[in-house]
């Protein structure tokens, strides 16, 4: 008998084994799938959001960052944290809003650096607001001391009404030890330039691992979906609304001073 029990316990074991096995070979294979889905919408929501800054506005709203906010993971590209604050500001506003995104998929601090600050500056124009969402990419080759020298750069470089997003929760292991390092120095270089910082590393570690994995992540395991950018534009958009009240309290500024100069050339 005991050797029988024995014998079963140990095929159990290896069914369990086996299983498993199975199991972590189809999550791979999925992800790898989703990953490659992922890539061809990469093209797709680049030229929406080119296609969108054709469009004239009111107000001019400029993002930077990687592919969060060119809202790859989203079922479309204004699902993202983007194209909530656009529709939010126009909302808010009663304005009209030109949207440029500046983002890349992909993009590190150093290709942001190089990339769209030339870009922003070839605008010609302040932005009325300013979003940045970059960092996540530089954890995979982490180097603390390049990383407070580069985003002392992009800081120094953006209007000091631009809205900052910290790094994304990446939950466990040496990633998150990391991510937490270079928040830290996100929030020192913001206090030097008077940014405000959304709580973006707050807002998605609050999900937890297990919610973001069952409902909250994309097909390739890693970007948002529909419901997992709610978390990122919770963290943006109670600064997005105080700059908004902002705007509308200078916009009613210049017009009572309009008025004023035009009764007084009446006189």
């Amino acid at each position: 008998m005991r050797i029988r029990t024995v014998g079963w316990a140990a095929l159990a074991t290896a069914l369990v084994a086996a299983g498993g096995a199975l199991a972590t070979t189809l999550v791979q294979q999925r992800r790898i799938q989703g990953m490659e889905r992922l890539a061809q919408t990469i093209p797709v929501n680049s030229k929406y959001w080119r296609d969108r800054a054709k469009k004239k506005g009111e107000l001019l709203y400029v993002a930077l960052g990687d592919s969060a906010a060119q809202g790859i993971g989203s079922s479309k590209p204004q699902r993202g944290y983007v194209g909530e604050i656009a529709r939010m500001l126009r909302e808010t506003t009663g304005r009209s809003v030109r949207v440029v995104n500046l983002s890349a998929s992909g993009a590190r601090l150093r290709e942001a650096i190089e990339k769209q600050l030339p870009a922003l500056a070839k605008l010609g124009v302040e932005p009325d607001v300013v979003t940045v969402g970059i960092g996540a990419n530089d954890i995979g080759t982490w180097d603390p001391a390049r990383f407070e020298r580069e985003i002392e750069q992009f800081y120094s470089a953006i209007p000091a009404h631009s809205i900052v997003g910290n790094v994304p929760s990446f939950y466990v292991g040496r990633a998150q030890a990391n991510v937490r390092v270079a928040n830290e120095l996100i929030a020192a270089a913001a206090q030097r330039h008077g940014l405000s910082v959304a709580p973006v590393h707050r807002e998605t570690h609050r999900l937890g691992m297990l919610r973001y994995a069952l409902n909250q992540v994309s097909q390739d395991f890693f970007h948002p979906n529909d419901r997992g950018y709610r978390a990122w534009i919770n963290a943006f958009l109670p600064l997005v609304e105080r700059r908004a009240v902002e705007l509308v309290a200078q916009q009613a500024e210049r017009e009572a001073d309009a008025a004023a100069g035009g009764v007084g050339g009446l006189t």
